[in-house]
């Protein structure tokens, strides 16, 4: 069943992590599994799951517990595309609750969810508890640091009949708290002693007067590659936006501020490669299924070692290269636990604005709960829309909407020739999407 899961997923062998958990599951009842951001740790504990997962038998048998709604429906998406045959279905706030419980009243094998949106539909019985046997708390380290104590400690409380628990986390923790219930745990540590500098990542630092002038020339110098923009507050995440849009250059913005359609759009125009540029808080640092990333900025200095650790980690990914910048202002010093000296960039005083890419995004207002699939997209675009195949890119289905990458020069085209057009009988709104 793996290697069919594995050929799903088009991963032609399993790395030395992903290894050690399967191995490591299949003789104990509690594991820890530490591994670097980008290092495959969604399909080192999916694949020991699916392992333990009965055919015959009914309701929720494993639990998984994220803390925000990105990794939850990433999660969710990895494990379809296996295609086990087993159901798996994703809860979150901001969701509706009736569709979640609809959903649970035919339970799936797998439950994936933020903590507040799992313990809301333990309180309300929405699934049987007494059937999950595994529980995997996912960058649990994360879901502290948001303040998911109390409700993963009630969610464990109810799990009477767990006989496997798995956490994982991108950095070592002190100790394990005692409301998880991991004891005695084999630990698997694929961290490294000097976490700080990535394999592969160069550091270097921009100094000046205005950090906001530092930063639009430094993106104007680099902004043809794939680029993260690390803040530690939103309201800098909007400063810097109103200035890029002021200057008119194409970006998204990315924190927990918004609301989760406006993040599910900046995260997929930025996969498809329609927006280089994502401004964003720590947020999207860990744990989210973004491209590979070729350059990150902080444009205000991490306030801690793991932070640090995490915005350097979208980079320099699987032994992959990447820079990271640092904006500093004529007063700031770089933190002690950046421990290489950095080299410096210079910057001319004005760039040309970096070209656009060569995607833009196509919305199409059905999905998933229409019965729509990537399939009947790519048919209609390329029978109605006449795009050529490589004219067409990423495509991803939402519950109730879809977008698809376009060559930019082709888009406008698209949409005269497909605006009349019906998907599965069902004349649906598409548009270039906002």
């Amino acid at each position: 069943m793996i290697q069919k899961a594995l050929a799903n997923l088009k991963i032609a062998s399993l790395n030395e992590m992903q290894n050690a958990a399967i191995a490591a599951a299949e003789k104990a009842s509690d594991i820890v599994l530490l591994s670097p951001t980008g290092s495959g740790k969604t399909v080192g504990f999916l694949l020991p799951i699916l392992q333990q997962l009965d055919k015959e038998k009914t309701g929720v048998q494993a639990l998984i517990l994220v803390p925000s709604r990105e990794l939850a429906i990433q999660i969710e998406t990895v494990f379809k595309q296996m295609s086990t045959g087993f159901k798996i279905n994703c809860c979150y706030g901001g969701h509706s609750t009736r569709i979640e419980k609809n959903n649970l009243e035919h339970a799936p094998a797998v439950l994936v969810g933020t903590p507040g949106r799992i313990a809301y539909h333990v309180r309300n019985t929405n699934f049987d508890v007494s059937k999950v046997n595994m529980l995997v708390l996912d960058e649990f380290d994360k879901s502290l640091e948001f303040g998911f104590k109390e409700d993963m400690s009630f969610i464990i409380y109810e799990l009477k009949n767990l006989t496997k628990r798995m956490l994982t986390s991108a950095t070592k923790m002190e100790e394990i708290p005692p409301f998880t219930g991991v004891k005695k745990p084999v630990t698997i540590n694929f961290l490294t002693d000097t976490p700080t500098q990535s394999v592969g990542l160069k550091l270097k630092s921009v100094v000046g007067k205005d950090k906001l002038e530092l930063l639009f020339g430094l993106i104007c110098k680099y902004g043809t590659h794939p680029t993260l923009v690390f803040c530690n507050h939103r309201d800098a995440v909007e400063r810097i936006s109103e200035l890029l849009r002021d200057k008119g250059l194409p970006h998204d913005i990315f924190h927990g501020g918004m609301e989760q359609d406006d993040r599910e759009r900046a995260l997929i125009k930025f996969r498809n490669g329609s927006h280089r540029i994502l401004i964003t808080t720590d947020l999207a640092s860990r744990g989210l299924d973004i491209p590979e990333i070729q350059t990150v900025i902080h444009y205000q200095l991490p306030l801690t070692e793991d932070s640090y650790i995490h915005r350097n980690g979208r980079t320099a990914r699987m032994n992959a290269k990447g820079t990271a910048y640092l904006i500093l202002s004529e007063t700031d010093h770089v933190p002690p636990f950046i421990k290489e000296t950095p080299e410096k960039e210079e910057l001319k005083s004005s760039y040309p604005l970096p070209e656009s890419t060569p995607w833009n995004t196509l919305y199409i207002a059905a999905g998933k709960k229409d019965k729509i699939n990537k399939m009947d997209i790519v048919g209609m675009l390329l029978q109605k829309g006449k795009l050529e195949k490589d004219e067409l890119g990423l495509i991803e289905v939402l519950d109730k909407s879809a977008y698809a990458a376009v060559k930019r020069d082709k888009i406008n085209k698209v949409v005269a020739l497909v605006r009349e057009e019906k998907i599965k009988g069902k004349k649906v709104k598409i548009a270039v999407s906002e």
